[in-house]
């Protein structure tokens, strides 16, 4: 079976499900509600003309600046079809979305990577912890809004054997500064070796 026709046959048995599909890249890619991801898996990869039984991946993607924020994209495989398809999700910051460990267990650590990386959250999964960061780390990596400069750096100390967080410092001592426009090319250093050569 093809794409063209795959993209049709999951149209038709999930035609209540699924809100958009279209096929990019060799792939198709089904937009569902949140409601629906579930069935929506369930039924790729347990349909005979399906067999989408390998879960590749689970992506976030932050628009800060939209309604529903986040979009979550499921990257499914199947081995026997030689095919590929992503399932997407588009939500609103604050809503909890539906764990699917049941149905891929992989997803355990792919639903923790995006929770710690985007702060998204997933009901019912077993275990929702960090994953990447330390335990104590404040804020979400990945998300648009997370600072690229913070007030407190991370290191190990060797001292008390841990991890510690401290205030950052940044050492002034040896640097230096000219405010000069960079426009200017380097015509303001020939004038600084002739004060300097003035005074030697």
């Amino acid at each position: 079976m093809n794409l063209v026709d795959l993209n049709k046959l999951i149209n038709s048995e999930l035609t209540s499900k699924i809100l958009n599909s279209d096929i990019k890249n060799e792939e198709i890619l089904i937009k569902v509600a949140v409601e629906n991801l579930y069935s929506t898996l369930l039924f790729l990869k347990t349909d005979e003309n399906c067999k989408f039984k390998q879960l590749i991946d689970i992506v976030g993607v932050d628009y800060p600046n939209s309604a529903n924020r986040f979009n979550i994209y499921y990257l499914l495989l199947s081995h026997e079809k030689n095919l590929r398809v992503k399932v997407l999700i588009n939500f609103d910051a604050q809503e909890k979305i539906p764990s699917i460990t049941k149905l891929f267990p992989s997803a355990n650590w792919m639903e923790r990577e995006v929770f710690d990386m985007y702060g998204i959250k997933f009901k019912n999964h077993p275990d929702m912890r960090r994953i990447l960061t330390d335990y104590g780390f404040v804020g979400h990596p990945l998300r648009k809004d997370f600072p690229l400069t913070g007030f407190n750096e991370v290191r190990y100390s060797e001292k008390d054997k841990k991890v510690i967080y401290e205030k950052v410092k940044l050492e002034q001592d040896y640097r230096n500064f000219d405010f000069e426009s960079p426009w200017e090319g380097t015509k303001y250093l020939e004038e600084v070796k002739k004060v300097n050569k003035k005074n030697d």
